[in-house]
C-alpha cells in the first residue's frame, strides 16, 4: 500500500483509543517498525499528535478525535470526471476565494450562474460535491461537481 494509505489505516486503528505497540502496528500494516515511526512523524507534521507511552508495555495511543476517511471508499469507486474542477475548488477553499459557476439544474435542462464561497469538499455517496455559501440563494448549499459546467476563480482585490 502507499504511504498515505498506511498512515490512514494507522490512524483508523489508533482512533479507537487503544494503545498499540509499534511492532503490533508494523505487523498489521506489513511494514517495518521504523516506518511506523516515520508515519507518526508525518502525522505530527499534519497536526495529529500521537502519544508515546514509554516502558516495556508502551506503544502509541491517539488521545484526540480525528476524522479518518472510511476504508470502504476506494479511489476507483469515487467519480471525479473532471479533476480540473476538483482542483480549482480545492484551491479556492485553501485561498478563501470565491468561484463563479455555471451549474446544471438537476434535470440538466437549465444552467444557472452562481457565485459561491466554498467551504469543504464532501462525498455524496460516490460523487464529489462542495459545501458552499451561495450568494444567489443567500445560504449554504451543496453542489455536485459533476453538474458544474464551468468554473472560474474570482481573485481577491
Amino acid at each position: 500500500m502507499s504511504k498515505v494509505s498506511n498512515v490512514l489505516e494507522m490512524l483508523e486503528l489508533l482512533s479507537n483509543g487503544r494503545k498499540y505497540q509499534i511492532s503490533e502496528l508494523a505487523g498489521k500494516l506489513e511494514v517495518s517498525p521504523r516506518m511506523i515511526r516515520v508515519y507518526k512523524d508525518e502525522c505530527e507534521k499534519a497536526g495529529i499528535y500521537i502519544d508515546t507511552v514509554k516502558g516495556p508495555y508502551g506503544g502509541y495511543v491517539l488521545r484526540q478525535d480525528v476524522c479518518v476517511p472510511k476504508r470502504f471508499i476506494t479511489p476507483s469507486s469515487i467519480d471525479v470526471s473532471d479533476k480540473t474542477i476538483y482542483n480549482l475548488i480545492n484551491r479556492a477553499i485553501n485561498n478563501k476565494t470565491k468561484c463563479l459557476l455555471e451549474y446544471y439544474s438537476k434535470d440538466r435542462k437549465n444552467i444557472s450562474k452562481r457565485v459561491i464561497c466554498p467551504y469543504e469538499l464532501i462525498l455524496f455517496g460516490n460523487e464529489w460535491g462542495v459545501a458552499a455559501y451561495c450568494e444567489l440563494k443567500g445560504e449554504i448549499r451543496h453542489f455536485y461537481l459533476n453538474r458544474i459546467k464551468k468554473i472560474e476563480l474570482i481573485e481577491k482585490n
